[in-house]
């Protein structure tokens, strides 16, 4: 059977975009081992009231988003980094290089930065933009590009084609208002890899933004981030664009940040992370699955749930993706707190409830449901949680995975209801703590392991 002609277009512009000077082989170190990229995550936590206000902010937008008319019409889902920004990665791009601090996003495909065409740079402060006239290997795509199919366009936007220099304009709108538009481009960004080496990874397609406004895209839940690493399973994220150079597979450890120091987390983006989680034994995988209404997302599918192993009597058909694209389960790094169907939401509360034998907080906690006074205990004891997956997989998180620090001495639970029936269920950066997550594209799996984290 022929494919539809998107699937051919998509298919040949992804040839395209990762045919540039860098071969496809996967790169090797003079050791003989084979590289990948290793990419320092900074996280910046915010405070419980700020986590739910964001992580609601955030849904809202992807839920609304998600059964849309433009959504169904775009060829980029406008599923970006709406609400928190908690995870950044500095990107070095262009000739010399020039330090952007990026939001780390599993929720969106875009990469953009903020860009600035002066002349004179003077009032600029180093790292607030990007100056696109500064850098030697900054280049527009054209309008008539095959690549400029693959972002949103400006309403009016008109491509004329006898002009030398017709760039290719973008408008990537989020369904709060926000809006971020520009040049869609391409540009030499610096990597470290594995070995220590820089890597210069020339065509690296991106937008160019002289124009940002709303919530989403600036002020404080955006934490002063000057753009958006997109890492969605789309063809222009920069783990897609990356991945043919390295393996079409991408990692995170996120690590825990209670604990004083904070370690270091790393974004990984190739296929020798088996280097890191040595024995494929522990790691364990569940198949990522499809949502055409969204396919900028990883979902997974869950299949019940366990409270101090005991399985809950939650029907099936709560977790299932169904035909019009609702529920489901993300796994994103955008958002802080786990979200789960209602249904599933007041069956764990209460198997929570009916085993936790600490007391209650003195004040009120009105933004969560469970909270408990842990004060002079150095280890409370609380419930064991887990997700039996897809694929014969149990994902069983520690329980600071899901008991947050409130206060001094209160823990409130972690949840929260997904109230609306066209939402989805959302695994939260704060659950993935400790673990190797590791998205394989070529496989359509996700792998995890609590053996991966220890990095050097």
């Amino acid at each position: 059977m022929a494919l539809p002609f998107s699937s051919l277009f998509s298919l040949l512009l992804l040839l395209m975009l990762f045919v540039t000077d860098v071969c496809n082989a996967l790169p090797v170190a003079q050791n003989g081992t084979v590289e990948y990229l290793k990419l320092r995550l900074l996280h910046i936590k915010p405070s419980p009231s700020e986590a739910i206000s964001f992580d609601f902010h955030r849904l809202s937008v992807l839920f609304s988003a998600l059964h849309t008319s433009q959504s169904l019409k775009s060829p980029v889902v406008s599923g970006a980094s709406t609400g928190s920004g908690q995870y950044f990665v500095d990107l070095r791009l262009g000739t010399p290089p020039q330090k952007l601090l990026l939001v780390a996003d599993t929720g969106s495909d875009l990469v953009w930065v903020q860009c600035s065409a002066c002349r004179d740079c003077s009032r600029h402060s180093p790292g607030s933009s990007f100056l696109a006239r500064h850098s030697t290997t900054f280049s527009p795509h054209h309008c008539y590009d095959s690549a400029c199919q693959l972002v949103p366009l400006p309403r009016h936007h008109r491509c004329n084609h006898t002009r030398l220099h017709s760039p290719c304009r973008y408008e990537y709108s989020y369904a709060d208002g926000s809006v971020t538009s520009g040049f869609f481009s391409k540009e030499t960004t610096t990597l470290n890899t594995s070995s220590g080496r820089e890597a210069r990874l020339k065509g690296i397609a991106f937008g160019c933004a002289f124009r940002i406004s709303g919530p989403s895209v600036s002020g404080p839940s955006f934490n002063g981030a000057h753009g958006v690493m997109g890492l969605g399973r789309g063809p222009i994220s920069l783990s897609s664009q990356l991945g043919r150079r390295f393996g079409n597979k991408f990692s995170y450890c996120l690590m825990d940040h209670t604990l004083s120091p904070p370690p270091t987390s790393y974004l990984l983006i190739g296929g020798a992370q088996n280097d890191v989680a040595p024995g494929k034994g522990r790691v364990r995988y569940t198949p990522l699955h499809t949502n055409p209404l969204s396919p900028t997302f990883y979902y997974i599918e869950i299949q019940s749930v366990s409270v101090d192993g005991v399985k809950l009597l939650i029907d099936p058909s709560v977790w299932a993706l169904d035909k019009q694209g609702n529920g489901g389960t993300v796994v994103d790094s955008g958002t802080t707190l786990t979200f789960l169907p209602e249904p599933a939401y007041r069956q764990i509360l209460s198997a929570m409830k009916r085993r936790v034998r600490l007391p209650s907080p003195v004040e009120p906690t009105p933004d969560f449901d469970l909270c408990v006074n842990v004060s002079g205990r150095e280890h409370p004891s609380l419930p064991r949680l887990s997700f039996k997956l897809e694929g014969d997989s149990v994902f069983s998180p520690p329980p600071r995975n899901y008991f947050l620090d409130i206060e001094d001495d209160v823990k409130c639970l972690a949840l929260q209801a997904v109230m609306t029936p066209s939402g989805f269920s959302v695994i939260g950066n704060l659950m993935q703590q400790g673990f190797l997550l590791e998205f394989d594209k070529d496989r359509t799996r996700l792998g995890f392991s609590r053996h991966g984290c220890a990095l050097p």
